[in-house]
């Protein structure tokens, strides 16, 4: 008998271990196979929310925030890259590569999720940010972004020109914060267990496996 599974993914379009652990969730719910019946919704959290517009460079950025050296933040980045690689992934950031505000892609995000079209964005969303060094920020961006995975540009243009869910998304990044989430990807399992960071599927398998057998007894 399969198990009903509900999955928060709490994550950033911004934050590269997010694609890590979301790859490695999928590949443990594709282990799991007919054990689980996995529902997937992805949950806002803002890495950066004070970011302006224009962004920042990705360098200057983690500099100030986490003290790194130019040195340390390319040794992350290419480790990123090498782990991405064996995922099928690929990151293109270099030293020259920008952060950006993320709130309105959120905004998209959670239109795409009563579209039912919300993996399928936030994938697309992964690449254009970090494969083809898009700006996540910008409208006519995320409008296209939205348009390739089969949701209706005008739409999406008319969304993104409004206040239209910023509400919404406000109100669930609180709540997952007042839940204790303070970095991402976290990843909660039937509102009850949580897995934290880009692990690997058998982290994965092995916390879903142990929910399994709880839910069974």
């Amino acid at each position: 008998m399969s198990t009903p599974l509900k999955i928060d993914f709490v994550s950033d379009v911004s934050c590269p271990w997010c694609i890590i652990g979301l790859r490695g969730l999928t590949e443990a719910l594709d282990q799991l196979g007919a054990e689980v019946q996995a529902e997937i919704r992805f949950q806002p959290f803002e890495l950066n929310p004070n970011m302006p517009a224009e962004g920042q460079n990705i360098v200057e950025h983690i500099t100030e925030k986490y003290g790194s050296s130019a040195e340390e933040s390319q040794a992350n980045r290419a480790r990123i890259r090498d782990m991405g690689a064996e995922l099928g992934f690929a990151f293109r950031t270099d030293g020259q590569s920008r952060i950006y505000n993320t709130f309105d892609a959120h905004r998209l995000l959670h239109w795409a999720g009563l579209e039912g079209l919300q993996y399928n964005l936030k994938e697309a969303l992964f690449k254009a940010y970090f494969s083809d060094q898009q700006n996540p920020s910008d409208h006519a961006t995320l409008a296209t972004i939205a348009e390739s995975v089969g949701l209706d540009i005008k739409r999406a243009a008319e969304i993104l020109s409004s206040d239209e869910y910023a509400a919404d998304v406000r109100e669930q990044e609180q709540l997952w914060i007042t839940r204790g989430v303070t970095s991402v990807p976290t990843v909660v399992f039937n509102d009850q267990y949580a897995v934290s960071g880009g692990q690997p599927a058998e982290a994965f398998v092995g916390a879903i496996r142990q929910i399994i057998n709880e839910a069974k007894n």
